[in-house]
């Protein structure tokens, strides 16, 4: 619910509230501006010095004004023409035109109501109210990702456009809140709608009678300083029962213009100060700095609108459109899904469809939605949980586990838990694992035993829907048939082929980069952003589950490589290591950020042996910045299968690699990376200690023995592999 709450009016009101950002965000830039332009008065300057200097500089001074900057302006008649200027009030003399601009006065016309008048007012009102809907909603949705409030800064992950959105969100977010419930309470007080806040004084009904005091007579004005003036009107000429109207901060009265006296005067009351700290909030006039700060926050609105849209896009690319899906409150089956890429909501979109054919209520959504207290009717709860990375909660499931440890008491509700995954990861469906024990360790029912689906396998999912389904008592024949992903067609631009000599045939291809259109460059859609480490998916001939490859290049590398070795009745490593310049195949996309090197300065432990190789050259090619890299590189020989060879040479006369470490197996005492490390433990503990990151990729035989291998070498300095991990510094590509 809260989604929807922040989604439509983001998408409804989008342009309207980005014009309102843009704008507000130009006009914050005036009140700074305009203070450091405008000739400041000094702290001792009364009100009556200044009126004498501008009467002696233009005596037919009807007015002056003092905004919020400091600037004092001076309006007068010179035989009958108007006149004003920006007045230097050490002097009384005009010193710069008192027209806002033509600038200005456009973007404060657009800012207030698009041109159109009181339509337009009340336009720019409903874009401020979306604007407060979305901050509130917000606000909601950043603390159920992050696991609450406290947690409003943790360290985000996940997809480019998700966390770009949200680190935006959490620092501009305070800024649109005030912007936004501040434009609304002016929109009120212009039409209306709001009470009177209280006004000047009645005038009094007896003068002097009286005309031609100086203002360094008045004793009022002797006694204000400029420093709280905020307008002084001279009497009209030859009219002896007007009077001096004198605006501070502190209030409004009348003085007479014969003997100085005060006539009447009325303080501000507390509505009106309220009213005039709404207009410097709003503004920033009287709060230059506060201005630019909202302003600069109001830039981030355009960027959240972007990202919005292609979340929003994206996530309709992912999930099916389900129908009759029931409210939580309503639903006898509540269907939670946890899913990073998307493809586990199509599993729950058929399991919908054939609970409902057999007579059930059922609500699907997503993790992060996670309710029980509002499951009124439920009679059971399932969970699909997908994991992404190294183990962790994928995105429709944030915040999943602390919801489930806050839910007290428990409702008398089974739940069911089926992990995705694929089983060839060392982290297979290691979330669904944790949502097992943490519901175990609530004492929440099963309905059902933990399960897994490997590889979006439909005959694991129909075996776990019959099971469902003998202990519903219903006749559950689930027929899945995975939604194929989008693919693009790369033509082989290049290849090298290594060792044939040691029964390993291996290839390093490159493919040229496909062309994306305009729309799949603002999304970041097929093969338009990617890194070194992202994953491509080659589809076997007869449909089978495809082949990914760890890529060993980036989008600014201008082309797609790969490292592949040719494995007996493998048929996508069989058709690739076949490939000819020119010849093309279908690949796919699968962006992998559990496998990135990260950003800052520590150093990089790379380790990896035969085609692991691929991403940690894409890893060094794209080191510009020269951050340490140690590379322990496994090979069979040096002679056959030493991969990137001249290219390693080259990265370490550039400085992207620091050192390298190899380690031959068919020499004549074999010598694996696990091996090379013991060798250099002294300094693997010293960078580890340093705050090193250890990236692993190749074989799963090889990636045991390197985690073995590190925990001797790390046991003296009480660290552990385990430990590296917990912290992120310890990661893995393993096949």
């Amino acid at each position: 619910m809260i989604r929807a709450f922040h989604r439509w009016p983001g998408l409804l009101a989008l342009a309207l509230v980005t014009l309102l950002a843009l704008s507000g965000a130009a006009l914050s830039v005036f009140p700074a501006a305009e203070q450091l332009a405008a000739p400041q008065a000094s702290a001792d300057l009364s009100v009556a010095t200044l009126a004498g200097r501008v009467q002696a500089a233009y005596p037919g001074v009807e007015q002056i004004r003092r905004a919020p900057s400091g600037r004092v302006t001076a309006y007068w008649f010179d035989q009958g023409t108007p006149g004003a200027a920006v007045i230097d009030p050490a002097t009384g003399q005009g010193v710069a035109s008192a027209d806002p601009g033509q600038v200005q006065r456009w973007l404060t016309g657009l800012h207030r109501s698009l041109f159109l008048g009181d339509g337009g007012r009340l336009a720019m009102a409903a874009g401020a109210a979306a604007m407060l809907v979305l901050s509130l909603s917000g606000v909601a949705l950043v603390a159920r990702r992050t696991g609450g409030l406290r947690h409003w800064f943790t360290r985000l992950r996940g997809p480019l456009a998700g966390r770009l959105h949200v680190e935006i969100a959490r620092i501009a977010v305070a800024g649109l809140l005030l912007s936004s419930v501040t434009a609304l309470s002016m929109a009120a007080s212009t039409f209306g709608l709001l009470p009177e806040t209280g006004g000047a004084p009645a005038f009094p009904a007896a003068v002097s009678g009286q005309t031609g005091i100086a203002p360094a007579q008045i004793v009022t004005l002797t006694q204000t300083p400029v420093s709280t003036l905020r307008e002084l009107s001279f009497p009209y000429p030859g009219d002896a029962t007007d009077a001096f109207t004198l605006k501070t901060d502190r209030g409004t009265g009348y003085l007479d213009q014969g003997t100085g006296a005060l006539l009447a005067w009325a303080d501000l009351t507390a509505g009106q100060r309220m009213s005039e700290t709404i207009y410097m909030l709003h503004t920033g006039q009287g709060a230059a700095m506060l201005g630019l700060m909202l302003g600069l926050m109001a830039l981030g609105v355009p960027v959240m609108a972007g990202t919005g849209v292609a979340l929003w896009l994206s996530a309709r690319r992912g999930r099916p459109r389900i129908r009759d899906n029931q409210p939580a409150s309503q639903a006898e089956t509540i269907l939670l899904v946890g899913s990073e890429v998307g493809s586990t909501w199509g599993f729950a979109a058929t399991l919908h469809e054939a609970l409902t054919r057999a007579g059930q209520t059922v609500h699907v959504g997503p993790m992060s939605d996670f309710a029980p207290e509002t499951y009124g009717r439920a009679r059971r709860i399932l969970l699909f949980a997908a994991t992404y990375g190294d183990g962790a909660a994928p995105a429709s499931a944030a915040g999943f586990l602390d919801r489930l440890e806050r839910a007290t008491p428990l409702p008398e509700i089974p739940m069911a838990v089926l992990g995705f995954g694929d089983r060839s990861f060392p982290a297979y469906c290691a979330f669904a694992n944790a949502v097992t024990s943490a519901a175990c360790a609530k004492g929440w029912e099963a309905l059902l035993p933990p399960d897994t689906v490997d590889r979006q396998s439909p005959q694991d999912f129909a075996r776990w829907g019959r099971a469902l389904g003998q202990r519903l008592g219903l006749p559950l024949e689930l027929s899945h048939q995975p939604v194929a992903p989008r693919t693009q067609t790369l033509t082989l631009l290049s290849r090298r082929d290594y060792g044939a000599e040691v029964q390993a045939p291996t290839a390093i291809l490159r493919f040229a980069l496909p062309r994306q259109s305009l729309w799949q460059r603002l999304t970041g859609a097929g093969f338009a952003r990617f890194s070194a480490g992202d994953l491509i998916g080659i589809l076997p001939d007869d449909g089978a589950a495809p082949r990914l490859y760890s890529l060993a290049s980036g989008r600014r590398d201008g082309f797609v490589e790969i490292v592949v070795r040719k494995h007996p009745g493998g048929l996508v490593s069989s058709r690739l290591t076949a490939l000819h310049p020119g010849e093309t195949v279908t690949a796919f996309l699968r962006p992998n950020p559990g496998f990135r090197p990260g950003r800052g300065k520590a150093p990089l432990i790379l380790i990896g042996a035969g085609t692991g190789i691929g991403p940690l050259a894409g890893f060094l090619r794209a080191n510009r910045r020269r951050r340490p890299v140690h590379l322990f590189f496994g090979m069979r020989h040096p002679d056959s299968d030493f991969l990137y060879h001249s290219e390693i040479a080259d990265w370490q006369a550039q400085g992207r690699l620091t050192r390298l470490v190899t380690a031959v197996s068919r020499g004549v005492k074999p010598h694996y990376v696990q091996d090379a490390l013991r060798a250099e433990a002294a300094q693997v503990t010293q960078l580890i200690r340093e705050g090193a990151r250890v990236m692993v990729c190749g074989g799963r035989d090889m990636a045991a023995g390197v985690t073995e291998a590190l925990a001797e070498i790390l046991a003296p300095s009480g660290l552990t592999p385990a430990m590296l991990k917990a912290g992120g510094r310890y990661v893995e590509d393993v096949y």
